[in-house]
């Protein structure tokens, strides 16, 4: 186990499905959380296929694929964002990465802890799925922020996420954010009916009852896209639109709830193969 001085609250964003908007919500939601004061560290956590420093408009002179492999320093990569937000960028194309090595089960809680006491927020963009790098890094957290649409192949991963989540890693609580929403589509409908779908489902499988909470809900809003053509986030680009107050709503959200735990998570080995932070 880690010895630190873990201060940080610790929060994995992820998807069960691709192209939901997971990385757009993690980097806004940073800039708001920063803009207030905080002190965010956002960690590119999709190893395969990491994205962060284009969204941002940042040019990594190394990644974290360095720093595992001690090409370099962790400070020699870390990158100032917006105002308030530091970022640890990963690399792309990296096949190594697509797959959980013993170097990075071992090295990424290391690295990771020894920053936490500099950050108020930590942030993990991951992949999305259920491969078995994208579950490592959503078991350092102590939260998980799920992003979905409300199309029914987004709505089905999110499950699934949910499912297997609680089984690996013991999770009893999930927050859910709605990306996408339409007119005439409501959010927190869709968090109702997938609470009611786990009620339903996991008690059989799983031996305590798995919550959703339902955060927030992002409107289809083509800022977004115009933001991430410009390369800046939306609530620093288009700060009047409706997605950029829309995330604004949701960092309040954030911000407002008590933080279970801080720090990196320790997953106990009997509940996951993963064997996280240990």
């Amino acid at each position: 186990m880690i010895e630190t001085r873990q201060t940080a609250r610790t929060i994995a964003i992820t998807s069960g499905k691709g192209g939901v908007g997971k990385s757009c919500i993690t980097v806004n939601l940073g800039c708001e959380l920063g803009r207030t004061g905080k002190r965010v560290l956002i960690i590119d956590a999709d190893l395969g296929l990491a994205n962060l420093d284009i969204l941002l408009n940042l040019r990594p002179k190394g990644t974290l694929h360095d720093v595992l492999h001690d090409k370099c320093k962790l400070a020699d990569v870390l990158l100032d964002g917006p105002p308030g937000v530091t970022v640890l960028p990963a690399g792309s194309g990296i096949a190594e990465h697509t797959r959980l090595s013993g170097d990075l089960r071992l090295r990424l809680p290391e690295i990771v802890g020894g920053i936490l006491p500099e950050f108020d927020y930590v942030l993990f963009d991951t992949g999305a799925g259920i491969a078995e790098v994208v579950l490592y890094a959503t078991a350092l957290a102590q939260e998980v922020l799920l992003v979905a649409t409300p199309e029914p192949t987004s709505f089905a991963d999110a499950y699934a996420m949910m499912k297997v989540m609680a089984l690996q890693q013991g999770r009893e609580r999930f927050g859910l954010v709605v990306n996408q929403v339409h007119k005439g589509q409501d959010g927190r409908e869709i968090a109702h009916n997938l609470q009611q779908i786990a009620d339903r489902f996991l008690p059989g499988q799983v031996a305590h009852r798995v919550g959703l909470e339902f955060v927030g809900e992002i409107p289809a809003d083509s800022a977004m896209e115009r933001s991430v053509r410009a390369r800046t986030p939306v609530v620093l680009h288009e700060p009047e639109s409706a997605a950029a107050g829309a995330l604004r709503a949701l960092a309040r959200v954030v911000s407002m709830q008590p933080p279970r735990l801080r720090g990196l998570r320790v997953v106990p080995e009997r509940a996951s193969p993963i064997a996280a932070a240990t």
